[in-house]
């Protein structure tokens, strides 16, 4: 399995219909996009974690996409609706981060 991960923070000055616009991208890419497995989107909680005060930037939303394969996320992203939303993101995002993740066996972690 292979994870997309996507923290994001919208432009201050994006607008409600700006955010909605973003959240129906992200909406579409997830329902629409055949190679996704599972899709999440969560607002960040904070609840007082001795983690938190290490945190140098704050992103308020965070995006969980889930692939069987690299393969599929590499269609993901290729495919007309991701481009979209990625047109999106550029516009309406002060700053993001993505990362790609291969989940693994744990016990085959400690062998790496």
């Amino acid at each position: 399995m292979v994870v997309h991960v996507v923290l994001f923070r919208p432009k201050g000055e994006a607008t409600a219909s700006d955010r909605q616009a973003m959240f129906d991208a992200l909406t579409v890419a997830a329902k629409e996009i055949p190679s996704v497995v599972r899709f999440h989107i969560g607002a960040r909680v904070t609840h007082g974690a001795a983690y938190e005060r290490m945190m140098t930037e704050h992103f308020p939303f965070a995006a969980m996409v889930e692939f069987d394969e690299l393969a599929d996320l590499q269609a993901y992203l290729h495919h007309p609706k991701h481009q979209r939303l990625g047109e999106l993101f550029y516009t309406l995002l002060e700053v993001g981060l993505v990362y790609d993740y291969e989940i693994i066996d744990p016990a085959l972690a400690l062998s790496r």
